[in-house]
């Protein structure tokens, strides 16, 4: 008998903990239901880097269509809503001075950039960050003979991060 209550205990506790709001991280979509499709524009620049506004869109194209139910449309007209943002700073320097010869050997990146989503039939915002950041670190390489310009793939790996954050902190919102 008491056997039996222990089980009953513990079938009750854990009913109760499903039902009190707990999921797995990055897997929760907090978009109203009607959302089935999201249209994401060329994002605006308004610094002087145009590399990474122009990969950032694919990047969350893919992201959003690797990880979430939504059909990602070209045309905003035809998007139950629309992903759009704007890169206002974008600023990279050394982190990391090469004693001997005085050149820096690693460049840290950061981005700020104005992200909102909004429906597109109401107008209504479903999510936005006014200043979301985005960071990535790149080598440079020493030897000039060996030398290899990295900014180009430490910006698509930047686009890369930041789809994946945005999209979660989107579904999350976060």
């Amino acid at each position: 008998m008491r056997r039996h209550w222990a089980g009953a205990a513990m079938a009750a506790s854990l009913a109760g903990l499903t039902g009190c709001g707990y999921h797995i991280a990055g897997k929760s979509d907090l978009l109203p239901k009607e959302i089935h499709t999201i249209a994401i524009p060329a994002f605006g620049n308004l610094t002087t880097r145009v590399q990474f506004s122009d990969s950032l869109p694919s990047a969350l194209t893919r992201e959003f269509l690797r990880r979430t139910r939504y059909r990602v449309v070209a045309d905003p007209n035809e998007a139950d809503a629309i992903l759009s943002g704007a890169i206002t700073q974008y600023n990279s320097y050394p982190i990391l001075i090469d004693q001997a010869t005085g050149r820096p050997s690693a460049v840290q990146v950061i981005a700020v950039m104005q992200v909102r989503l909004t429906e597109r039939t109401s107008g209504k915002v479903l999510f936005e960050r006014p200043a979301f950041e985005a960071r990535q670190r790149y080598e440079i390489s020493l030897d000039q003979l060996a030398y290899f310009e990295e900014s180009g793939q430490a910006i698509e790996r930047l686009s890369l991060e930041t789809a994946r954050t945005l999209v979660a902190a989107v579904l999350e919102n976060f």
